[in-house]
């Protein structure tokens, strides 16, 4: 039996190159939905619904296929840290991870078009961050690698500079994880 064909609701080049890194055949389809409409609760259920609402917005659009709905963001003390508005955003971002534990929230929800069935999880990844300073952060924040990227760092970058340890799925970090999406793949019995 053939593998059915694989939809990413999602333009991140990260998200792609992780699929690709696995040998997985897929196409790109962006899902546009507003990540702003959606309230910001806990980060488990913020992210779950996100990745849903992106897998859901694209299996409407299509007529057959497996669609991959991910959204991720980073947490501390409280709040939740998605991709910065702007260099200063950035800044204020890594000035509240530097020296700390943080927790990575990505939600992965996967859509069979054809028999209906949808399986939303999230994974969780610890990461401490090592004692930056001012001086590290503006000189990360000037490399441009900030922007798009949930908590403001890009650890498969000249983020990795800023990292002491990682608890948990190192893909998680970078925008995919891979555990959660291959175990969903699996227990609906895709072929990848």
């Amino acid at each position: 039996m053939d593998s059915p064909k694989i939809i990413l609701a999602s333009n991140s080049e990260r998200r792609a190159g992780i699929l690709r890194q696995l040998g997985i055949k897929f196409e790109i389809m962006p899902s546009g939905v507003d990540e702003a409409s959606v309230q910001r609760s806990s980060p488990r259920a913020y992210v779950r619904k996100l990745a849903t609402l992106k897998a859901a917005a694209v299996s409407k659009a299509v007529s057959e296929g497996i669609v991959i709905g991910v959204d991720t963001v980073a947490y501390i003390d409280g709040r939740i840290l998605g991709k910065p508005r702007d260099n200063a955003d950035a800044a204020a971002m890594l000035a509240l991870l530097d020296g700390k534990v943080h927790s990575i929230f990505s939600g992965v929800c996967v859509v069979n078009r054809h028999s209906g069935k949808k399986i939303a999880q999230v994974a969780a990844t610890k990461v401490k961050f090592r004692k930056l300073g001012k001086e590290t952060i503006e000189w990360y924040v000037g490399t441009g690698e900030p922007m798009g990227k949930a908590g403001g760092y890009a650890i498969q970058g000249a983020g990795a500079r800023l990292v002491e340890w990682v608890h948990g799925d190192y893909y998680n970090v970078v925008g995919l994880p891979v555990f959660k999406l291959l175990s969903i793949l699996d227990e609906m019995g895709i072929k990848y």
